[in-house]
Parts: C-alpha cells; sequence; structure tokens
C-alpha cells in the first residue's frame, strides 16, 4: 500500500497516474477532496480508498501495518499567499507530523520541496545541505518549504529512508484547476488558442532581454519518473534538487507550443505585474550532480519533446493523465 498526500492535485495525481501504469493500484490518496475541478484529475484512477487530509493521521495510527511507502506531496503551493499561518499548519506542522509518524511507523517517506526555497539565487542552486541556513527565500512559500528541510536535516530520529526534492519549474497535464499558479504553457496555450499570440513578462532587469528570463523546466512525467526510482531503491537519504539541470528561456518555452500548433509565433510582453515584480526570480537550473552519483541515469525530457506531448496528447484534446 502505498499513500500519496495532495492526490488530487497536479503532481500527486500525476504521480497516482505514474503508479498505475507502473502497476501500483493498492494507493490511498490523501486530500482535502471538497475542491470538484481538482477532484476530475483521479476520476479515472485506479486506488484502494481516499482519506480526507483531516482523517489521515487517525487512519495512519491503525493502518500503518498496511503501509508501505509514503509520498507527501500535499501543500500549500501558492507563491502569493501573504498568509504565514496557512503555510505553518500545512507546509510544516502536518509535515513534521507526518515525519514522525514515518519514524515511529518505520515508514520510508518521499516529501515535495521547492526550488522557491533558493529565493533569487545568490547562493546558486546547489542542494548541499550545507547550504541551507545561508538560502533567503523571497515569499512566505519559499520560506516554510526550507524551514521544514531544515528542521528534516538537524533530526536525530529519521525515517529508515527519506528524501525531500527541491521541485523547480514544473509543467505538464493535471494542473488545469492551479488558476494564476497554473504554468506558463498552459496560460500560453489558452491565449494562442483564444489570440494567437502569447503574452510574456518583460524583463524589468538590463542584463536579461524581454523574454529570455531563464528557468529551469522539468515535465511532470520526468518528476515522477524519479520519485519511483526513490521508492524502488530506497536508499541514501538527502534533499535532491529536482529539475532538468538546463536553464531555457520563456521564449523557448512558448516557441514550442507554436510549433506543436503549427502556428507561427507572435509573442508580445507585458510588464510584469508589481505584486511580484520584487520576487520574480529570473535565473534558475538545479544542479543535479547529486541525484545522479545516486544512480539515476534516466535522461530529462527536452523542452521542445515535454512541451510537444503537453500540447498534443493533453492540452488539445481536454485530457488528463
Amino acid at each position: 500500500m502505498i499513500i500519496i498526500t495532495g492526490a488530487e492535485g497536479f503532481i500527486g495525481s500525476c504521480l497516482v497516474a505514474k503508479l498505475n501504469e507502473d502497476g501500483f493500484n493498492d494507493l490511498i490518496l490523501v486530500d482535502d477532496f471538497s475542491d470538484g475541478e481538482r477532484s476530475k484529475n483521479i476520476t479515472e484512477k485506479k486506488y484502494t480508498a481516499k482519506i480526507e487530509r483531516k482523517e489521515f493521521f487517525d487512519w495512519l495510527d491503525k493502518n500503518e501495518h498496511l503501509v508501505e511507502f509514503i509520498f507527501h506531496i500535499g501543500a500549500r503551493t501558492d507563491t502569493t499567499e501573504s498568509d504565514e499561518k496557512i503555510f505553518k499548519e500545512l507546509n510544516l506542522d502536518f509535515s513534521k507530523t507526518l515525519w514522525n509518524a514515518c519514524v515511529k511507523y518505520g515508514l520510508p517517506l518521499v516529501y515535495a520541496s521547492s526550488a522557491a526555497t533558493y529565493g533569487d539565487g545568490e547562493f546558486g542552486y546547489d542542494d548541499d545541505t550545507k547550504l541551507l541556513d545561508q538560502l533567503q527565500p523571497m515569499n512566505p512559500y519559499g520560506r516554510s518549504k526550507n524551514d521544514f528541510d531544515k528542521w528534516a536535516v538537524t533530526q536525530n530520529d529519521v525515517p529508515f529512508f527519506w528524501a525531500g526534492l527541491k521541485f523547480f519549474n514544473v509543467y505538464g497535464p493535471n494542473e488545469y484547476h492551479k488558476g494564476r499558479m497554473a504554468s506558463v504553457v498552459l496560460h500560453a496555450f489558452n491565449q494562442i488558442k483564444e489570440t494567437g499570440k502569447v503574452k510574456l513578462f518583460r524583463s524589468h532587469k538590463p542584463d536579461f532581454n524581454d523574454g529570455e528570463q531563464m528557468r529551469d523546466f522539468i515535465y511532470v512525467k520526468d518528476l515522477c519518473d524519479v520519485c519511483v526510482f526513490l521508492m524502488t531503491n530506497r536508499k541514501h537519504s538527502g534533499i535532491y534538487n529536482l529539475g532538468s539541470g538546463k536553464a531555457r528561456t520563456f521564449k523557448d518555452l512558448v516557441k514550442g507550443i507554436f510549433v506543436a500548433l503549427n502556428i507561427t509565433p507572435q509573442i508580445e510582453f507585458i510588464d510584469t505585474p508589481e505584486d511580484i515584480r520584487e520576487k520574480y526570480q529570473y535565473f534558475t537550473e538545479a544542479k543535479m550532480e547529486k541525484l545522479k552519483s545516486i544512480g539515476y541515469t534516466k535522461p530529462f525530457t527536452s523542452v521542445e519533446d515535454g512541451v510537444m506531448d503537453y500540447v498534443k496528447n493533453y492540452l488539445q484534446l481536454n485530457k488528463r493523465w
């Protein structure tokens, strides 16, 4: 039995799809299941039960002997949310309680961290845990993730295997419900379908041209492959970056959508909204040597191939994975 928290969300539901494809159907899905739109992400999935987040720890106390692995993907992920109490409750306190339960019951744990922990990147994007105290996240979401990472690496009592994954810019199917927090690919696809063109944020820094802000974009299917690798290997606990390892421009990303749709690219530039302008990252690139050093060898999907698959097989068909 495998537990996935945040199972109705973007990444959580994709992980469920990947596990189903690999023949794992004895799954316990944990989430707040009150959002009807998100529920479409798991409509056709195979699983054993759905457990409400607020009831989960009571359930786990009674059923821990059946559990083999836990993926803790659930979190409050809105980078514009300013209420620190929400992040403390969902991203910090819940995660600590789950960690301690894994210690108590001898359960392995993989949890979602974030590249938002790196802030503006002044200390680089190195997943060496010695650097955690130096990092300066730029929003409460990033701080909550870094606070848990720092807490985890100082614990004397740890799960027999655990891994924290710093997700970089993830895109792919099952993010229809995310609104403003959805990937640029989804927003750009919708703009192109409506107007034939796409708007990107103008650069507000002289050393970056418009549209050439760079991010480490990782296709969600690659992320799920890494999760399954860690579940099947269960060695070398620690915190790992999870990006492609190669920064690409937003221009590259949206050009891939035009190519997939066989449309001539038309790109316009607009000012970055003031409420996120000071917190906007202009460059991210995951240092991936640590994950590769423990035996992960599968190549990461290029932006061109990832966008093509996403657009052709999901967005154009309004399908989910």
